[in-house]
C-alpha cells in the first residue's frame, strides 16, 4: 500500500509566480538558464541552476555553486518571493498542452515506499547524477523540484480534483516559450485531505514517470537523515519527498528518437539491403514519414524517408522488454548493423525528444551533423506499468513525457 501526506508548501505569492516559475533543471544547460533568467532576480534558476550567478564556464558541480543555491533559497524566503503555507495541504497542478489537460495531485511521497518498491521505477539511474541532486537536497534541506508519478485511475480522486478545479485557481498562466498552460489549486479542507490520503493508501503502488534521479536522490537523503537521527520516529518530514501524481489514463508518452553519425563503414545501399533481413523496407519519398504502429519505424537517410516494419519472429509479444520497439531497434539496427553497443556511452548516437518533431531529425541529418535518423512509435503507459510491475527495467532513452512539470510552484522543506 502507498503512504502519502500533505505538507506545508513554500510557494510564490500569486503576483510573482510567473517570475519565479521555471523549467526543470535538467531540460536546459547553464547557458540557456542564464539567458532565460537574465534580468530576473526572482527566477528559480538562481536556486536550481545557481552557476548562473558565477562567471560563465563555472562548473555546475563546484561546491560554491551548491552553497549559492542555499543562499538564494534563503534570500527568496527573506524577500517574500517564496512563502510557506500556514498549514499542511495537498495541491492540484493542471497542465494543458495542445488542448489536452492533465490533473496531478502534489503530495509528500513516503521514502520507505521508494526503498521497498511500492514506488516503482522503470529506468536505471547513474550514481553521479544521484549524488548531484543529493547535494542539492542536502544543502537546501528541501525538495526544490517535484518528481512526476503516475497512479492507476481512481474515481474518488477524480471527484475531489473535479470539485476544486471547478473553482478559481490560485495560479493560472501560460509559460513562455512552449505556450503550455499551468493552473494550481490548494486542497485545504480536512475531509478532502483525509479522503486523498485514504485513496492512496488503498493503492498497491505508484509509478515513476519522469524524474528517476530526483526520486532516488530525494529518497536517499531521507533515508540518510533517518539513519543519522538517533531519535528517529518515522513521522518526520524528511521521511517524505515531493511528487506530482497523475492518473495514468491522462498521460501520454511521446516518441523518443535516435540520430546516428555514420553507417559503420556501410554504404547507404549496403545498409538498406542489410535491413531487409529483419525488416520490410519501403521507400516513402521526401515527405516526412511517421511510424504508423508498434514495430513500424521511420528511417531518414540521404534525403529520403523509409518505412521499416519488423518481420514476425524478430520480437516476442510475451516479453515485456523484448516487445518494445526500442529493444528491437537497439538490437537489430543499432547493435547488429551499426556497432552501437551501449546507448548510454557511445558518442556516435544522440537522442531527440518527440516534442521537437520529426523535422528536427531531418534537420540534423540534412546539416551533415548526422548520417541517419530513426523515429520510433511511442511506448504506452500500459507498457511502462507492465514493465515496472514485472520488476524489469526499460532500455535507455525509451520514454519522453510532455509537458514537463514547471518548477517553483511549490517547494517541500524536510523539516
Amino acid at each position: 500500500m502507498v503512504k502519502i501526506k500533505p505538507f506545508r508548501g513554500i510557494r510564490p505569492p500569486k503576483g510573482l509566480v510567473e517570475e519565479v516559475a521555471s523549467r526543470p533543471y535538467d531540460v536546459l544547460n547553464s547557458d540557456e538558464a542564464r539567458a532565460e533568467a537574465e534580468g530576473n532576480e526572482k527566477s528559480l534558476y538562481h536556486i536550481i541552476r545557481p552557476e548562473i550567478d558565477f562567471p560563465e564556464g563555472t562548473d555546475e558541480h563546484d561546491p560554491r555553486v551548491y552553497t549559492k543555491a542555499a543562499e538564494n533559497f534563503r534570500r527568496f524566503q527573506e524577500n517574500g518571493w517564496l512563502v510557506q503555507d500556514s498549514r499542511e495541504c495537498y495541491y492540484i497542478y493542471a497542465q494543458t498542452m495542445n488542448g489536452h489537460t492533465q490533473y496531478g495531485l502534489v503530495v509528500g511521497a513516503y521514502v520507505p515506499d521508494y526503498m521497498n518498491g511500492a514506488i516503482k521505477k522503470h529506468e536505471l539511474t547513474r550514481r553521479d547524477k544521484e549524488e548531484d541532486r543529493m547535494k542539492h537536497v542536502r544543502v537546501n534541506n528541501a525538495n526544490i523540484e517535484p518528481v512526476f508519478f503516475a497512479y492507476p485511475e481512481n474515481g474518488a480522486l477524480d471527484a475531489i480534483v473535479a470539485k476544486y478545479t471547478a473553482t478559481e485557481p490560485v495560479y493560472d498562466f501560460i509559460a513562455p516559450g512552449d505556450g503550455f498552460g499551468h493552473k494550481f489549486w490548494v486542497v485545504d479542507r480536512d475531509e478532502d485531505i483525509a479522503a486523498i490520503t485514504e485513496a492512496f493508501a488503498a493503492m498497491p503502488s505508484m509509478y515513476i514517470a519522469d524524474g528517476h534521479h530526483r526520486s532516488a536522490a530525494a529518497a536517499l537523503v531521507g533515508a540518510e537523515k533517518a539513519a543519522q537521527n538517533p531519535a528517529h520516529r518515522g513521522d518526520e518530514e524528511y521521511n517524505y519527498f515531493m511528487a506530482v501524481c497523475f492518473p495514468a489514463d491522462q498521460l501520454t508518452i511521446i516518441d523518443y528518437n535516435r540520430v546516428v553519425k555514420d553507417l559503420n563503414g556501410l554504404t547507404p545501399q549496403e545498409f538498406l539491403a542489410a535491413l531487409e533481413k529483419h525488416f520490410t523496407v519501403e521507400e516513402k519519398g521526401t515527405e516526412i514519414y511517421r511510424p504508423a504502429a508498434l514495430h513500424n519505424f521511420s528511417l531518414y537517410l540521404e534525403g529520403r524517408w523509409y518505412s521499416l516494419t519488423a518481420r514476425p519472429g524478430t520480437y516476442d509479444d510475451s516479453d515485456p522488454i523484448g516487445v518494445l520497439d526500442v529493444t528491437i531497434s537497439s538490437s537489430l539496427i543499432l547493435d547488429e548493423l551499426l556497432g552501437i553497443k551501449d546507448l548510454r556511452t557511445d558518442k556516435r548516437i544522440d537522442f531527440v525528444g518527440g516534442i521537437r518533431g520529426l523535422e528536427e531529425l531531418k534537420r540534423r541529418v540534412d546539416s551533415g551533423e548526422m548520417k541517419l535518423a530513426l523515429a520510433l512509435y511511442p511506448v504506452s503507459m500500459k507498457q511502462l506499468m507492465d514493465i515496472a510491475d514485472s520488476g524489469n527495467i526499460m532500455p535507455p532513452k525509451t520514454t519522453w513525457f510532455e509537458p514537463k512539470l514547471r518548477s517553483g510552484l511549490v517547494i517541500h522543506k524536510l523539516e
